[in-house]
């Protein structure tokens, strides 16, 4: 029997390089158009990892990684509020080891943000990527007067209404109602009493929505179809629309846009720990995450990034937002355990609503 001799070099060379099983592939759960196809074949190019993209939404990553107590994927993109809760009680992420981030090269307001509202029992599980806000996407031309969440169940827009059924339609639609939901994160009756009464309003003015979008591209092709004039939806996408149809366009709430922070949480059955932070450090590399804005109009934590973002992107952060708006953002707490089914139930109320 021949005995198969292995050199030392042979195997420090398949240890360290991407033949490796535990670096071989990065498995991403993320929105669409945070990984955009041409920084993954550059990403792949320098480092010899394969990415292997799945898109999703914040339900369907928690959701995921719930059923595999964090297995399945080595990286995911949670928003900074919907960590916590879960963590406490799933335990489905690693901790972030900062030592292995580059933070030199991200806004230090963002880290902080993400490092307090992701924190559980001393251990932080973020790292912020992107941030924007949730609003109004509006057809000035039909809806010249809709500015508020309020709007939204305004029976002189019956018919040309659109939004989506997910927890930031509560949120935004109880401030739209005078109350601050945020404020009630410590005490869970009075949340559910406001949730009540945010249903029963969603409810009663189900008669004047004309549809329930359900991604980036619905939401979309919804608004672009005219027949619809008042939409909640994300920033980005209201200025997108804009470039091809001026007459569209976001509108912060004068109740309060909703901010949002997007970041990278690192799954607790990870397989390429290593390939995570490498990505992470890749993709906001400010020439990376200026093109990643450029691409979806999504504003990056970056923040050298500005100095290689198209002028456009400048041109709709200030048309849309005052002073005053940027200051009355609503920018999402951590999200206390229990409270998300008290939405779940609220949302499937609403939907099975006739």
């Amino acid at each position: 029997m021949k005995k198969l001799v292995i050199s030392s070099v042979a195997i420090a060379t398949l240890l360290s390089g991407s033949l490796y099983a535990g670096n071989g592939t990065l498995r991403l759960i993320t929105w669409k158009g945070y990984a955009p196809k041409a920084l993954v074949k550059k990403f792949e190019k320098e480092t010899g990892i394969k990415v292997k993209v799945t898109y999703s939404n914040n339900e369907e990553m928690i959701a995921k990684l719930r059923a595999t107590r964090g297995g399945g994927f080595d990286l995911a993109q949670p928003s900074v509020d919907r960590i916590s809760f879960v963590q406490k009680k799933f335990h489905i992420y690693h901790a972030i080891d900062y030592s292995k981030v580059n933070t030199d090269q991200l806004t230090k307001a963002m880290v902080d943000a993400a490092k307090r509202i992701s924190k559980v029992d001393g251990k932080v599980y973020s790292v912020p990527y992107i941030y924007g806000t949730t609003g109004l996407i509006i057809n000035k031309k039909m809806a010249p007067g809709a500015n508020d969440w309020s709007d939204l169940w305004n029976p002189k827009y019956a018919g040309h209404i659109s939004y989506r059924l997910k927890r930031p339609i509560l949120i935004g639609a109880a401030f739209g109602m005078g109350y601050n939901p945020f404020a009630l994160y410590g005490n869970k009756a009075a949340y559910q009493k406001l949730i009540d009464k945010v249903t029963k309003k969603l409810i009663e003015s189900k008669k004047y929505v004309k549809t329930y979008w359900t991604s980036g591209d619905t939401q979309k092709a919804v608004v672009r179809s005219g027949d619809v004039w008042v939409e909640s939806g994300w920033d980005a996408i209201g200025w997108q629309v804009h470039e091809k149809n001026p007459n569209i366009d976001f509108v912060a709430p004068k109740s309060g846009a909703l901010g949002w922070i997007d970041t990278f949480a690192i799954p607790a059955k990870s397989k390429n720990i290593e390939g995570a932070y490498k990505w992470i450090n890749f993709i906001l590399q400010p020439k990376n995450a200026a093109y990643v804005t450029n691409k979806s109009s999504y504003m990056t934590v970056s923040k050298d990034a500005s100095k290689y973002l198209d002028e456009k992107i400048k041109v709709n952060y200030n048309r849309s937002y005052s002073k005053e708006d940027i200051n009355n953002i609503k920018w999402y707490a951590a999200l206390p355990s229990g409270f998300a089914s008290i939405e779940a139930k609220a949302l499937d109320q609403i939907k099975a609503a006739e």
